[in-house]
């Protein structure tokens, strides 16, 4: 009687223990996801919420974010970016112009949504350009054939849509002139030959000429030479073709066929990074023809090769690969081309002068998938330490439930019992469990959340599941890490950064050049250098032209010095202790994009009456809710207004006090904008998320005393009105501007 009932009660506590531990177990689970959820869903709306997609109804894509640029050249190899050129063009939004031109965004614009554009033809008539592209639909997620035309040499485009679309998918729009006739041969290999359309009504009617290859050759192009017609391109369908590796040169006495093979094909058939696959189309120079090829080695569409044809015959064929001549991107992910770029092709113009279309991308083959698989993993991680943090707090005792064990199933037969003494696979899953679930009572042993080495155990795991989760959801939704321009009216443009120091803070500069020369929209940075030695140009790490301008005489008038050698209509003015992220950069540089004729920048000030004029920081702007001035350490204008303005004859006292005090450009500057011009708002804020002033670690700032930094400056403004009248009572309010960053 004892016995029965001694098991009895130890069944019973056994199942209580079991079922109040299954029953913490799960409310810590529950409790943890919804904090863990809470705080990634927080830190998505602070980090993320006005991420710069920047793609106007683009939709993110694996294939990647190709867009098109332009370049020149006097010959196919000397080509430079449109923005080395110095182009202008009469729209208020590019001073000067800058690559991409096309996008995936000006093609949405125009009614026909796309993720991307890519392998860009171009067809010259007289004056006119025309470009015809792979653009990407997001519904079918396959191919059509877009246009575009421009008539200032590239500067510009005007979308013309979709020209070709087929069922099936379409991309290397090779355009060419035959007999009279406009001709388009793309790539539609998914349909299995090789088609040939002609211009009814060009550029926007196309109808199916002919079915020239019953092959599924793709990336192809026909080319003229020595009396007959050679036809270019690769088969993946080939048993034993190595993919992007593969060539095949097909020849015939008419762009129509018929078609024969050549006698060594596949004339490649080796390895991605080789070239074999084809770029875009041949270019003839100098009695020589030169073929491009796709280096895909690192990756899908890495690179442009350019080869040398020097033997071409029905039985042989020789080329050797000659420099392209085009300059690497260099801010990495910042750069539209900055990861791969697979296609070039170059026509000559009337002028003379070389003109090329070429796509690029920000990011690698296969980043999306990348992103989501790290990014997921990470927050799986998160989970399972979240998991071990349960087995501390003593919510989580056993790994692996007693009730998903095969020997703790309550009823079953003696059949069963027989086979599962049998079964090596049940003995062994029962041993997996058991040491799983010792594991659980070995953790909280040796960390003890009641002993200081435990709290310190659990703290830190604490710290690692957060930045896990933020890392991860980073990957998710952060993109593939690099800044991306701003476009107005689908157009990009460039600035000059100017900054004004000497050599007591020449490590400080180090740093800035470094991080600022890798902002997407920035074309040069010039220093004012006021004293001391110059410094040695090698020593900094820059991604674009650097140029030092020494000065005579230590003035901080020099900071808005007259200088025709600054090419960009715009200029950042930025102290170099300040450090901020290129994103907010960007985001300062559209807002001045959208309000040429003001300055606009990221440090606010409100002066105001009645009584004595007194410099305030930037809370005193906020408790009013309003700005009338901007700080010039840190703000965007435009060089020729503004630099005319502060060394015209009448800003001259106001430069003399600037020298007297060694004090106040950046306010004298506030002063001759509002007294101008009879517009009441002539400064724009945007707020940055972060900034780093690197002068509170070097202490050589001229406003290091801040108190009397205050008084120089309230002595400022006295002198300025009286001068030239007082900043416009009309202050700005913050947020009052729709994009959200004047908050």
């Amino acid at each position: 009687m004892v016995s029965r009932f001694s098991a009895t009660t130890v069944k019973t506590h056994r199942l209580r223990l079991d079922n109040g531990g299954m029953s913490s177990t799960v409310s810590f689970l529950f409790v943890s996801f919804m904090l863990f959820s809470s705080i990634g869903y927080l830190y998505t709306c602070i980090v993320y919420k006005n991420i710069n997609v920047n793609n106007y109804g683009c939709e993110e894509d694996g294939e990647g974010w190709w867009a098109i640029g332009v370049f020149y050249g006097d010959s196919p190899f000397s080509l430079k970016p449109i923005e080395d050129m110095n182009v202008w063009e009469n729209m208020s939004s590019s001073w000067p112009v800058a690559n991409p031109v096309v996008t995936c965004g000006s093609v949405s614009e125009s009614g026909f949504p796309s993720n991307f554009v890519a392998d860009p033809f171009l067809y010259v008539q007289g004056d006119v350009l025309y470009m015809f592209f792979e653009t990407k639909n997001p519904i079918t997620m396959q191919g059509d054939i877009g246009a575009a035309r421009s008539i200032d040499n590239g500067a510009s485009w005007q979308q013309l849509g979709v020209v070709l679309d087929e069922e099936w998918h379409l991309s290397y729009p090779f355009v060419f002139d035959y007999d009279g006739q406009i001709y388009m041969m793309p790539e539609g290999s998914k349909k299995g030959d090789l088609r040939l359309y002609r211009a009814v009504e060009f550029p926007l009617k196309w109808e199916l000429e002919k079915i020239i290859l019953k092959r599924p050759l793709i990336d192809s192009f026909i080319m003229e030479y020595e009396s007959r017609y050679w036809l270019f391109g690769s088969d993946h369908s080939r048993t034993g073709s190595k993919k992007n590796g593969e060539l095949e040169i097909w020849y015939s006495n008419t762009p129509f066929g018929p078609w024969k093979q050549h006698k060594n094909n596949p004339i490649y058939n080796t390895g991605e990074k080789m070239g074999a696959r084809n770029g875009g189309r041949p270019v003839f120079y100098n009695g020589n023809v030169y073929r491009f090829g796709q280096d895909d080695g690192e990756t899908y569409g890495k690179r442009v090769r350019v080869f040398k044809i020097e033997v071409l015959t029905p039985y042989s064929y020789k080329e050797v690969e000659v420099d392209l001549g085009i300059e690497k991107a260099t801010k990495g992910k910042n750069a539209w081309n900055g990861a791969r770029s697979h296609h070039l092709d170059v026509q000559q113009l009337k002028s003379g002068q070389w003109i090329a279309v070429s796509d690029g991308d920000r990011t690698p083959s296969g980043d999306v998938t990348r992103r989501y698989v790290v990014g997921w993993l990470l927050i799986l991680a998160t989970g399972s330490l979240v998991f071990v943090m349960g087995v501390l707090l003593g919510f989580v005792r056993c790994i692996v439930p007693l009730s998903w064990c095969p020997h703790s199933v309550k009823k079953r037969s003696d059949s069963f019992l027989v086979l599962e003494r049998s079964s090596v696979l049940s003995s062994k899953l029962r041993g997996c469990c058991t040491r799983l679930n010792r594991v659980s009572l070995f953790i909280r042993c040796k960390m003890n959340p009641n002993t200081s080495f435990g709290r310190l155990a659990f703290l830190a795991i604490l710290v690692v599941c957060i930045v896990l989760l933020c890392v991860g959801i980073g990957y998710i939704y952060g993109g593939s890490g690099g800044h991306e321009p701003y476009a107005i009216d689908n157009r990009y443009s460039q600035f000059t950064m100017l900054a004004m120091t000497y050599d007591a803070r020449l490590w400080n500069l180090k740093w800035y050049i470094k991080h600022y020369s890798r902002c997407p929209s920035v074309r040069e940075i010039v220093v004012v250098w006021n004293k001391g030695t110059l410094p040695d140009l090698t020593e900094f790490d820059s991604a674009v032209p650097l140029r030092v301008r020494v000065e005579e005489k230590n003035s901080l008038n020099n900071r808005f010095k007259i200088d025709p050698m600054i090419k960009t209509r715009a200029v950042l003015e930025l102290d170099d202790d300040i450090i901020m992220s290129c994103e907010h950069i960007e985001r300062g540089f559209k807002v001045w994009r959208e309000n040429p004729d003001r300055l606009v920048g990221f440090y606010p000030r409100l002066v105001s009456g009645p009584g004595p004029l007194e410099y305030r920081g930037e809370k005193h702007a906020r408790k009013f809710n309003g700005y009338n001035m901007i700080l010039t350490g840190a703000a965007f204008m435009d060089n020729r207004v503004a630099f005319g303005r502060y060394w015209s004859e009448e800003a001259k006292a106001g430069r003399e006090v600037v020298d007297a005090v060694f004090n106040c450009e950046d306010v004298l500057m506030n002063f001759l904008y509002a007294n101008a011009t009879s517009s009441r708002t002539t400064v724009e804020y945007v707020k940055p998320t972060w900034a780093i002033d690197t002068s509170k670690l070097s202490r050589v700032a001229i406003s290091e005393n801040t108190q009397a930094h205050y008084r120089v400056r309230s002595y400022c403004l006295e002198k300025f009105t009286a001068l030239y009248g007082g900043i416009s009572d009309e202050k700005v309010e913050f947020r009052r501007r729709r994009d959200g960053w004047d908050l």
